[in-house]
């Protein structure tokens, strides 16, 4: 019997093309980088929206592109997609499903483009202070006239954001509200959790951490946004009937 087959062929359409669509831009850009100098991530990433690199296009893009100097990135994103995808294909149908993924990306880069608008300055502003030996006050009135427009633009293009995670994570939101009962076991817990739990407990400790500024190279604000997006998505369709129950009782 083949299995591996077999476990391929029971992944549904839309899950699957995610999947290869996410894998195939990841070693692209490996690849692009390595042999013709070729950066994707400065071309698909999400960048700043006042920054010139930024593109509406990026709103989309960003979504299928992963840090590569790495794989835990992808894997982990896609190890989700898969876990949880897979069964909210099937309950939400193909369309009514990828149509819910990209809004959550789509709503996970707008809540990241807030993010840097309310913060950048707070980070350029102490940095170019220091480096140059100025007050900060100093510096806001450079930025006023004008005369470090190339600087202020260099520290806007370098704040970048790539992954599936706003997506992900509004999948994660839609699967403990659809089944908020469901058993989960997650390592190291010997015991099983409740799915909505589990799903409150991610979203507590994304607000901990992007409020305490704790692992910075990851886009907390944003993971919240694909949520916040997927919560008022899934209560809008349960609340209209466009998604039937039988799930289990919601614990909103």
């Amino acid at each position: 019997m083949n299995y591996r087959g077999n476990f391929w062929a029971s992944i549904p359409a839309v899950t699957k093309h995610l999947l290869i669509i996410n894998c195939i831009m990841w070693l692209g850009t490996i690849v692009l980088r390595h042999s013709s100098g070729i950066d994707l991530t400065q071309w698909l990433g999400l960048h700043y929206w006042q920054a010139s690199d930024f593109n509406p296009a990026q709103l989309l893009t960003y979504m299928f592109m992963h840090d590569t100097s790495g794989i835990a990135h992808l894997f982990f994103n896609m190890f989700s997609l898969w876990m949880f995808g897979v069964t909210l294909e099937r309950v939400l149908g193909q369309k009514r499903y990828f149509f819910y993924y990209m809004a959550c990306g789509v709503g996970a880069a707008i809540v990241q483009e807030l993010t840097w608008t309310l913060t950048w300055q707070g980070t350029f502003v102490p940095a170019f202070a220091s480096l140059n030996s100025l007050t900060a006050d100093q510096v806001t009135q450079l930025m006023d006239t004008g005369q470090i427009n190339a600087y202020v633009d260099a520290f806007q293009n370098s704040l970048v954001t790539v992954g599936a995670s706003g997506a992900v994570f509004g999948i994660l939101l839609a699967f403990g509200m659809l089944f908020p009962n469901m058993p989960m076991y997650i390592i190291p817990f010997p015991f099983p959790i409740k799915a909505k739990w589990m799903v409150l407990g991610y979203g507590a400790v994304e607000l901990l951490f992007g409020v305490a500024s704790i692992m910075e190279s990851v886009a907390h604000f944003a993971h919240l946004g694909g949520m916040i997006f997927g919560f008022f998505i899934i209560w809008y369709w349960k609340r209209n009937g466009t998604i039937q129950g039988g799930f289990g009782n919601g614990y909103y």
